[in-house]
């Protein structure tokens, strides 16, 4: 890891920090649970348009049509231009419980 300093003493690094975020994404053909790493100052919107063709995606579950788990892997890079919807686990739960409740 490298670590420059500019001339007013900002710390600058090769590490770009990230919050590990469980989503829910479906593409195309698949649907896949596993955890985005979106940068600690955007949210998972700004993470999709990133001018990256891959998104990547730790600890994912992918899933057929029939909702039957084809297997899983620690890494797996998603063509973005195949997503169809995404979102977070956490947002599923609170409509669950706001559903219920």
């Amino acid at each position: 890891m490298t670590t420059n300093y500019d001339e007013k003493g900002k710390v600058f690094t090769d590490v770009v920090a990230k919050e590990v975020m469980p989503a829910r994404i479906q593409t195309s053909s698949n649907l896949i649970e596993g955890e985005v790493h979106v940068r600690s100052d955007c949210r998972l919107k700004d993470e999709l348009n990133c001018d990256e063709p891959f998104l990547a995606v730790t600890n994912a579950s992918v899933f057929d049509a029939h909702q039957e788990m084809l297997f899983h892997t620690r890494f797996i890079a998603i063509r973005r231009d195949q997503v169809v919807w995404v979102t977070t686990v956490k947002d599923i739960q609170e409509a669950e419980v706001d559903h219920v409740g």
